[in-house]
């Protein structure tokens, strides 16, 4: 019986994982090429976090006790609904659809939100939990619109780089809300919480 032998020159990786050639077209294709197109996926990268938090925020507004922490939770949502608005502007004006992209890393970060909201039961612990949460989605987002802010002004676009300091600084704000949030009065709430625990133990 005649026996294959891969020519002299063949690799594992052609004999086991050959692609059509057209498939190989489309994976070139997708490459990202100069940086104008790494800015366009940094900005679709961005669109798909802010739907997702849009879409989750509610969720943890109703999870936690804290009023201050609510009310900074609802404003905040009001201003994730704006700068899904500033980027769909930006996307015209670039004449680029802003869908076609999943961030998974924010999926990922919602994901252990809504875990907590499960695991964790309601009170001051939740809510210093979900601050935590909450503050892992504000600095991707800082780092995101940084990022992007540079490579808007590297391009030439000082009109963005104007739009995305101004959701960037919303970000921080709202990262600093929360910090003083959990200092003042969750984080104490929570830690008084375990010293009642531990001295009903003795």
């Amino acid at each position: 019986m005649e026996k294959f032998f891969p020519h002299a020159s063949s690799t594992t990786e052609d004999v086991f994982h050959f692609k059509p050639e057209k498939d190989l077209a489309e994976e070139e294709s997708l490459k990202v090429t100069n940086l104008n197109e790494l800015y366009i996926e940094e900005l679709r990268d961005l669109y798909s976090a802010e739907t997702q938090i849009a879409k989750a925020v509610p969720k943890i507004v109703k999870a936690v006790s804290t009023p201050e922490l609510k009310r900074a939770l609802e404003a905040h949502l009001g201003q994730t609904e704006n700068q899904v608005t500033r980027l769909e502007s930006i996307f015209k004006a670039l004449d680029e659809k802003a869908g076609g992209h999943h961030c998974k890393a924010m999926e990922g970060l919602l994901k252990e939100g809504d875990e907590l909201i499960s695991d964790v039961e309601e009170g001051p612990v939740r809510d210093a939990a979900l601050i935590g949460a909450c503050q892992k989605v504000e600095h991707y987002e800082l780092a995101g619109y940084g990022t992007a802010k540079t490579f808007a002004s590297l391009l030439g676009f000082s009109d963005h780089v104007e739009t995305l300091e101004d959701t960037e600084n919303e970000e921080s704000a709202a990262d600093e809300k929360l910090t003083n949030i959990a200092m003042k009065l969750v984080n104490k709430e929570a830690s008084e919480g375990a010293r009642l625990t531990a001295a009903n133990r003795r």
